[in-house]
């Protein structure tokens, strides 16, 4: 798979929530599959899980501070890998958090701090690297949403609210950018096995598993492998659209 607009270019890729088992195996994905690729983990406090790949692939991966929340983290952050690496042809926004509570008993923080952290910040995002993008005339983008958005379960407003958010943003945003050769695309995971389910107990993982027609939790490397494919220039006609990953839930 080629992942630059022109063969000989560095294939510059941004992974939000860098140090998190999805944005790892993301980043680790793009990293294995070619070896011209830079990837630059974008990371906030938490960074020693980032900075073990980044010094397994010392030279071609690299952690930039980024909170996502914040206009003027995000023009800074794409500024310096612009200056570095002359292009930004990847950005996969993954950042995002949850707290899960009942609507009448959801506190103001958790419902502004929950959109924020998962709609704002691909707004953000979004907005920080078009117009590198369009001058380079190719750029992939996509944003990791959720099963939420299509099947919300009870106790996520806030959280099903920002997914679905994602999913109308990329497809409203995949029709204003497509003739500039940027794609935009949104990925609803189901259950995957990363830091989200480590409170899930083994009754409520059983249960959760019946309700999977494959009858497992997906891995973070399935989720990264459509997302490679998703940046890749075969998928040059693929934009607007929301795949879901989930075991067949939906």
């Amino acid at each position: 798979m080629a992942f630059g607009a022109d063969a000989g270019a560095v294939r510059s890729i941004l992974v939000t929530g860098g140090n998190g088992g999805l944005g790892l195996a993301i980043g680790r994905w793009f990293l294995e599959q070619d070896e011209e690729t830079r990837v630059w983990l974008g990371v906030r406090s938490s960074r020693v899980k980032a900075e073990a790949l980044a010094a397994e692939f010392g030279g071609r991966c690299e952690l930039v501070g980024l909170e996502v929340t914040d206009r003027e983290n995000w023009e800074a952050a794409v500024a310096r890998i612009s200056a570095k690496d002359g292009r930004l042809d990847v950005l996969v926004n993954n950042a995002g958090v949850h707290r899960d509570s009942l609507l009448a008993t959801m506190s103001d923080e958790d419902w502004s701090s929950v959109i924020s952290s998962n709609l704002d910040s691909v707004f953000y995002g979004c907005r920080a690297v078009i117009r590198t993008m369009m001058g380079q005339r190719f750029g992939r983008i996509i944003n990791i949403a959720s099963l939420s958005a299509l099947l919300p379960p009870v106790g996520q407003t806030n959280y099903a609210a920002a997914k679905a958010g994602v999913v109308t943003l990329s497809q409203t945003l995949a029709k204003e950018v497509a003739r500039a050769g940027i794609t935009v695309n949104a990925i609803l995971p189901g259950y995957i096995e990363t830091e989200a389910l480590s409170d899930m107990d083994s009754d409520a993982a059983k249960r959760a598993k019946s309700g999977i027609p494959m009858r497992r939790f997906g891995r973070p490397e399935e989720v990264a492998a459509a997302v490679g494919f998703l940046a890749c220039q075969d998928a040059g006609y693929i934009t607007g659209s929301a795949l879901k990953i989930d075991g067949g839930i939906f």
